[in-house]
C-alpha cells in the first residue's frame, strides 16, 4: 500500500473524498501506480488513512466514473489503461456512490431507496403494452426537446394543484435526472453566477458547483432552514435550497426565512433561487408548505423536482420550471437540444398521471411512509435521550443525534462492519464548516420493510453499543 500513502488534510477546505480522488488520480496519471494494478479495499485503506468508509466511495465512484479505474464484481477494483481515455484532464462530473458488489449488505439506511413492495407494477405494465404499437411509431423519433407537450401539461396541472406552482406547459423543461437538468441551469445563469449553497447539503449539486470554487459560497443550516442573514453577507448571486425538507438535516424553511430568502432575490435584478423540491409529496404533519415559487411574485425562482421518490428512482425523469425571461433565453440557446427522456417513458408516465393513478399512488405512499415513520420514531423513543431525532415532518428519512463518546465514523464502520449501510452527516458539509461535535447519522427508512423496521434500529443501535433507557 506504499503508493497510497497519501497526506490528507482533514482541516482543508476541500472535502476528504475530493483530496483522495486526486491523488489517486494524479498518481495514474503520472504512473506511480501502473496500469493493472489493484486498489485497496475500501475497508483496508479507510483504516489505513484513518477516514471513514464512505469517503473511499465517493473517491473510488468518481475515478471509475471517469475510466481511471474498473470495479470487478468480488475481485476489487483495478487501474486501467490510460490510453483508452478519451481525456484525461477533463472536467470532473459529480460524485455518486457506487453500489460496491464485494460487500454484504443486510439492511440499507440510505436516504435514497424507497418501497419497492407497493408500486403498481400491473397498471404501469399495462400503460406500458398500450405505448409499445404500431400505432405510437411515431415515439421513435426525437420529440420536443423540452420533453413532450402532454407530460409537461399534466406536470404543470399536478404542480399547481398540489405545490401552488404558477406555471404553463411551455416554462417546464425535463431531463433524466438532477445531475442533467443541474448542469444546463447553471450554463443558462451564465459565468458570472455566483452560488450560495446549503451547508451540510445534497453532495450532487454540491460537487457541481464546487467545481469552480470561487464562484460556490456554503451557507449554514439551522433548524429554521438556510440562515439567509449570512447569505446576506456575501456576494452569492443565486441561492440553491431545499426549503420543503432541507437535506439532509429535514428543516423546514420558516415563514420568516422564506420572505428574507425572497427579498434577498428582489434586491438585485440578476438573483435567482433554485428551489429543489425533490421529496415534498411526503408530508406527515400540518398543512403542506407551499412552494417558494408559488409565492414568488418577480419571477425569480427556478422549481425543480424529480419522479424519483414519488414513483421510481430508475424511471429518471426530473423538471425544472424557469421564470418567463429565463425560459426565453433557454428557447434561444438551447433550443437544438434532444429530450433525454425516452419518448415512451414519457408517454407511461402522462397515462399514468392524466388517468389519475399517480395522485392514488401517492395518497397510498404517503400512509406507507407516514406508518414506517410512525414506528421508526417509537423504536427510536426507547433509547432516548441518547438517540433523538429530528427532521421527521417530512420525506423518507430523518437525522439522529447519539449522544455517545465514539464519533460519526466509528458508527460508520461500526455498521458497515455489520452490513448495516449508514450515512454520517459530515458526509453532507463542504470546507471547514463546524459540525458539532455530536455524532449525527442521516437514517433513510423509505426502502425498509415496515415489518422489519423496529429489529432493523434496534440491531443497529445494539451494534454501537448503546441499551435501551430503563
Amino acid at each position: 500500500m506504499d503508493y497510497l500513502m497519501f497526506q490528507l488534510e482533514k482541516d482543508a477546505k476541500t472535502p476528504l473524498y475530493e483530496q483522495l480522488y486526486n491523488e489517486i488520480k494524479e498518481a495514474i496519471i503520472d504512473g506511480t501506480i501502473e496500469e493493472g494494478a489493484k486498489l485497496p479495499s475500501k475497508r483496508k485503506l479507510a483504516e489505513f488513512l484513518s477516514v471513514s468508509q464512505t469517503t473511499i466511495e465517493f473517491a473510488y465512484s468518481q475515478l471509475v466514473a471517469e475510466g481511471f479505474i474498473s470495479s470487478e464484481a468480488r475481485k476489487g477494483f483495478f487501474v486501467q489503461n490510460l490510453e483508452d481515455l478519451a481525456l484525461i484532464e477533463q472536467e470532473a462530473p459529480h460524485m455518486t456512490r457506487e453500489e460496491n458488489d464485494t460487500e454484504e449488505i443486510f439492511i440499507d439506511f440510505s436516504p435514497g431507496k424507497i418501497d419497492t413492495e407497493s408500486f403498481p407494477f400491473a397498471i404501469w405494465r399495462k400503460y406500458m403494452k398500450e405505448i409499445i404499437s404500431e400505432a405510437n411509431k411515431d415515439f421513435l423519433q426525437l420529440g420536443h426537446p423540452q420533453g413532450d407537450f402532454e407530460l409537461r401539461q399534466q406536470i404543470s396541472s399536478y404542480l399547481y394543484q398540489s405545490r401552488g406552482v404558477k406555471c404553463t406547459p411551455e416554462q417546464i423543461i425535463l431531463g433524466s435526472g438532477t445531475e442533467q437538468l443541474m448542469p444546463l441551469i447553471i450554463r443558462l445563469l451564465g459565468k458570472e453566477a455566483i452560488y450560495g449553497i446549503e451547508n451540510p447539503g445534497y453532495p450532487l449539486t454540491h460537487h457541481l458547483f464546487l467545481e469552480d470554487k470561487q464562484k460556490s459560497i456554503p451557507i449554514p443550516v439551522d433548524i429554521e432552514g438556510v440562515i439567509v442573514s449570512q447569505l446576506e453577507q456575501t456576494n452569492a448571486t443565486v441561492m440553491y435550497v431545499t426549503p420543503s425538507h432541507q437535506f439532509p438535516t429535514g428543516a423546514v424553511l420558516s415563514a420568516t426565512r422564506r420572505s428574507q430568502l425572497l427579498s434577498w432575490a428582489y434586491q438585485q435584478e440578476n438573483r435567482y433561487i433554485i428551489e429543489d423540491d425533490y421529496d415534498s409529496e411526503f408530508r406527515y404533519t400540518g398543512r403542506p408548505i407551499p412552494s417558494l415559487q408559488g409565492i414568488d411574485q418577480n419571477q425569480r425562482v427556478i422549481y425543480l423536482s424529480t419522479f424519483s421518490k414519488s414513483l421510481m428512482p430508475s424511471l429518471r425523469i426530473a423538471y425544472a420550471v424557469l421564470p418567463k425571461t429565463l425560459i426565453m433565453q433557454y428557447m434561444q440557446k438551447y433550443s437544438y437540444y434532444a429530450a433525454t427522456v425516452p419518448r415512451m417513458d414519457q408517454h407511461v408516465l402522462t397515462k399514468f398521471m392524466e388517468s389519475g393513478h399517480f395522485a392514488k399512488h401517492l395518497n397510498k405512499m404517503r400512509k406507507i411512509y407516514k406508518r414506517k415513520l410512525e414506528i421508526v420514531t417509537k423504536t427510536i423513543a426507547e433509547f432516548n435521550p441518547i438517540v433523538t431525532i429530528s427532521g421527521e415532518q417530512a420525506g423518507m428519512h430523518i437525522l439522529l443525534t447519539i449522544h455517545t463518546c465514539k464519533t460519526e465514523e466509528e458508527l460508520v464502520l461500526l455498521s458497515k462492519q455489520a452490513g448495516i449501510r449508514i450515512y454520517a452527516l459530515r458526509e453532507y458539509i463542504t470546507g471547514d464548516f463546524e459540525h458539532a461535535s455530536t455524532p449525527k447519522i442521516v437514517l433513510g427508512f423509505g426502502g425498509i420493510d415496515t415489518n422489519d423496521i423496529s429489529a432493523s434500529i434496534n440491531t443497529l443501535i445494539k451494534v454501537w453499543e448503546i441499551r435501551k433507557t430503563p
